[in-house]
């Protein structure tokens, strides 16, 4: 079987782009979701927090810590069942986004928590001798306080999820990491290899940059 060449590889190239794009645009969504909700709750009931519950925050730490602590690639195998009980299948683009919100929620969470206590503690005490509650705090102070590094913080998890992506390709999840390995890495074929690899650098960088330019945007308007 003859080798493929890296010039000739663009359509496949192409086409895992467009899986990877998916996966990590469809699981970026569930984590910033997931993750604020984590954050929220993390932060709410800290000590310190609006609504101090001792016993919940702690086993809501330990659970994210746990999922902190897993090896990404243990995950992923450790979730083949969930995987395909959710969706039907353990292999492809879709069944690979499981893990990778699974994997990415409490890292943003964390994320999320750090940034909500950055908030000065006197904006929200203000609010709350206004009659705010809780919600209307969390809502109209704590989040747009925390804008610029949620953004930050966001863009790199985003990031994060481009590298989960690409280790999904091990057990089939498809994308440019999938590509890697079957057209690069099995077939001793290193210049499609580092075309992948190029392509997955080019995607970071972007996203970086994107995400980097809307912090400083953000910043100036301040």
């Amino acid at each position: 079987m003859n080798k493929l060449q890296w010039y000739d590889a663009f359509p496949e190239v192409w086409e895992a782009t467009l899986e990877t794009l998916y996966m990590v645009a469809v699981s970026f969504v569930l984590t910033v979701v997931g993750g604020v909700l984590v954050g929220i709750v993390l932060q709410l009931t800290s000590p310190s927090g609006l609504w101090s519950r001792r016993t919940l925050n702690t086993v809501l730490g330990v659970i994210v810590n746990l999922f902190r602590s897993l090896p990404f690639l243990i995950l992923l195998i450790a979730l083949i069942g969930f995987t395909r009980f959710i969706v039907g299948t353990a292999i492809g683009p879709t069944a690979a986004i499981v893990p990778l919100t699974i994997g990415a929620i409490p890292f943003f969470g964390r994320i999320v928590e750090s940034a909500l206590r950055e908030v000065p503690r006197g904006r929200v005490e203000a609010a709350q001798a206004m009659g705010a509650t809780n919600a209307q705090i969390v809502r109209k102070v704590l989040l747009p306080e925390a804008l610029s590094p949620l953004i930050a913080g966001a863009t790199l998890t985003l990031v994060l999820l481009v590298g989960y992506s690409a280790m999904a390709g091990v057990i089939g999840g498809g994308g440019l990491g999938d590509f890697a390995i079957v057209y690069g890495y099995q077939r001793f074929n290193t210049p499609v290899l580092l075309l992948a690899v190029v392509v997955l650098i080019v995607m970071v960088q972007i996203m970086q940059s994107i995400g980097d330019l809307m912090v400083r945007r953000l910043a100036h308007r301040r």
